[in-house]
C-alpha cells in the first residue's frame, strides 16, 4: 500500500517504512506527525496486475502518519546573477531546513 501526500507545496509517493524528506515541520526527533493532506491511496497489485485507487472525496480522512528521525539542513546551492558588460555580479548562497520523516503507517 502507498500514499500520495502533499507538504511543503510539494507531493511525495510515500509507503510504510519510507524514509522521506520533507520542507522543515515544526518537532522534535522521536515526535509524531500526521500528514493531513492525502491525496491518493493505492493498495498492492493483485493477482491480475492491477491496483486499487482511491482518490479525490474518498480519501478525505485518510492520515499518513509518520515518526520525525531527525532535523537537518540541506546541501549549499549557490545564486549567481551575471549581466555581461555592466560589471554586475552577485553571489549568494542558500541552505533549506529539512525534516527527515518515516512512515509508520497509512491509515
Amino acid at each position: 500500500m502507498y500514499a500520495v501526500v502533499r507538504t511543503g507545496g510539494k507531493q511525495y509517493r510515500v509507503a510504510v517504512n519510507d524514509c522521506v524528506r520533507v520542507e522543515q515541520l515544526p518537532g522534535e526527533k522521536g515526535d509524531t506527525v500526521e500528514l493531513k493532506d492525502v491525496l491518493m491511496v493505492a493498495n498492492d497489485v493483485g493477482v491480475e496486475g492491477t491496483a486499487t485507487i482511491q482518490a479525490g472525496t474518498a480519501v478525505a480522512e485518510r492520515v499518513v502518519t509518520a515518526q520525525i528521525v531527525r532535523q537537518l539542513r540541506d546541501r549549499k546551492i549557490i545564486v549567481f546573477k551575471k549581466r555581461r558588460r555592466v560589471n554586475y555580479r552577485r553571489k549568494q548562497g542558500h541552505r533549506q531546513n529539512l525534516t527527515e520523516l518515516r512512515i509508520t503507517a497509512i491509515q
